[in-house]
């Protein structure tokens, strides 16, 4: 049997284990052994290391996990025509871009976006995508599976779906949605070939129907059973703005909650994007299913969408983890100013004290590691993935704020870049540089690409994307 690496990092200003007692230790160790972590704690007696990492003066927490995404998005940030807008004219303007996809520019763009968050401390990520231009190959999210691999993130693959177009009461266009047998056969295609169900997986496979004003009430439930009995989980877009909510209630005649309750989407292998309008008796619904939440700060706040109640849910027991959401909608794939945003935004109207900088730390790593259904990442505790992040605290930002580094990365918020990151056991970025793409080529390729789609869509509808809506 072949001996894994072992890789000694020694010396750390602090360690946030993020284990149930949310340690935190000063002046200490971790060991990791191929792609677990096997031992934490200050002065570890190591006498066999193939490799020893002088972390002094830096702060090592474990890997983000980032709930909710859309990395195709990343092509669309800050165009100036949807830049003011409420979600559902952000939607119908973008719709028109994103028939503009190929597989390229799908394959790319989730490069940028994983590559962004990998920099920013993120080493798990889900991607929803949705959008199947008429006309284009079957396998588009192949092509996100296949940049995970390249660049070594650990992924969970969403397969969207869209069957609802406007000729039918929706929202999107007629060519960028399918039939429910397509969207099905597909659904199954992707569980049987990428979907790994082991401890420390780096690929799994979710279900994702985009939303309720996109797709039937029956593919929502055959999704669903399709996903149980292949035992993936499930994942939508629910409660995000109250304009859903008035569609809900005329389309369905019941709140969007209700609605996922009719068609049989509630339950611990269930869980939601956003959440920002749920009542007291929803969010105890949520609670007692153990449904859970992936609550996207910045592209609510963006949208004008309005605050998810997070310190509630978390108190009555709902899941809830943290996302940045696709980069249309945040501009950002960035996970540790998501983390500053959460912890401030909780602040107002419901207390100072309702939100540290370690309870969104918390919703970053072991919140979202539940919502995903995981207990082999988000900590930093023997058995657990080598999946790692160290900060470097040496920076005139963080000058005098060494009384608490941990505290310091959130308050701060000072280094973009993540100076060293482990997945798997593996480095990705190294001094602050990410390791297995050439990060220029890849942000000039995206560049033309978007410039390319977003030329198209101008030519098509006659509308000039580049200027506001009230220019």
């Amino acid at each position: 049997m072949t001996r894994t690496k072992r890789i000694w990092i020694k010396n750390a200003m602090a360690i946030a284990v993020m284990d149930d007692a949310r340690t935190v230790y000063r002046d200490a160790d971790i060991l990791v052994d191929g792609p677990v972590v096997t031992a934490v704690g200050p002065k570890l007696d190591v006498t066999d290391a193939d490799e020893v990492w002088d972390a002094s003066g830096k702060v090592v927490l474990p890997g983000f996990v980032n709930t909710h995404h859309h990395l195709y998005q990343t092509l669309c940030r800050a165009i100036p025509r949807v830049e003011d807008v409420k979600l559902f004219d952000w939607l119908v303007d973008l719709y028109e871009v994103w028939r503009h996809l190929t597989p390229e520019a799908i394959h790319v763009s989730a490069l940028v976006g994983m590559g962004e968050m990998l920099l920013t401390g993120a080493t798990t990520t889900s991607d929803h995508f949705y959008v199947f231009p008429k006309d284009l190959p079957g396998d588009l999210l192949d092509r996100t599976v296949e940049a995970a691999a390249t660049i070594g993130m650990r992924f969970v693959v969403c397969r969207g779906s869209m069957s609802r177009g406007r000729s039918r009461g929706g929202l999107p266009p007629d060519d960028v949605v399918q039939d429910e047998s397509t969207i099905l056969a597909d659904s199954e295609r992707l569980i049987s070939r990428y979907h790994d169900p082991n401890p420390l997986a780096m690929c799994q496979v979710a279900l994702a129907p985009c939303s309720p004003f996109s797709v039937t009430p029956e593919l929502m439930r055959d999704t669903a059973a399709l996903a149980r009995r292949a035992g993936v989980r499930l994942h939508t877009h629910l409660a995000e703005t109250l304009d859903e909510n008035q569609y809900c209630l005329e389309t369905h005649g019941v709140r969007p909650l209700a609605f996922m309750e009719q068609v049989g989407w509630l339950g611990p292998d269930v869980w939601y994007a956003h959440g920002v309008h749920y009542t007291d008796e929803e969010i105890a619904l949520l609670a007692q299913t153990g449904t859970g939440v992936a609550h996207c700060p910045g592209s609510n706040l963006r949208l004008g969408s309005g605050i998810a109640r997070v310190p509630e849910m978390t108190q009555a027991g709902v899941p809830v983890g943290l996302a940045v959401d696709g980069s249309a909608s945040n501009d950002a794939s960035d996970m540790l100013s998501e983390i500053r945003t959460a912890m401030l935004v909780h602040r107002v109207g419901t207390g100072v004290g309702s939100m540290s900088a370690m309870d969104a730390l918390w919703l970053a790593t072991r919140g979202s590691a539940k919502v995903l259904g995981r207990d082999d990442i988000g900590s930093l505790e023997p058995g657990k993935a080598a999946d790692l992040v160290l900060w470097d605290m040496d920076d005139i930002a963080y000058a005098g704020g060494l009384h608490d580094p941990v505290g310091a990365l959130v308050f701060c918020n000072a280094r973009r870049r993540a100076d060293r990151v482990m997945v798997h056991g593996q480095v990705v970025v190294r001094d602050g540089r990410i390791v297995r793409i050439d990060e220029s080529e890849v942000t000039a390729r995206h560049n033309e690409l978007a410039a390319k789609m977003l030329d198209a869509a101008c030519a098509e509808t006659g509308i000039d994307y580049r200027r506001p809506r009230t220019a």
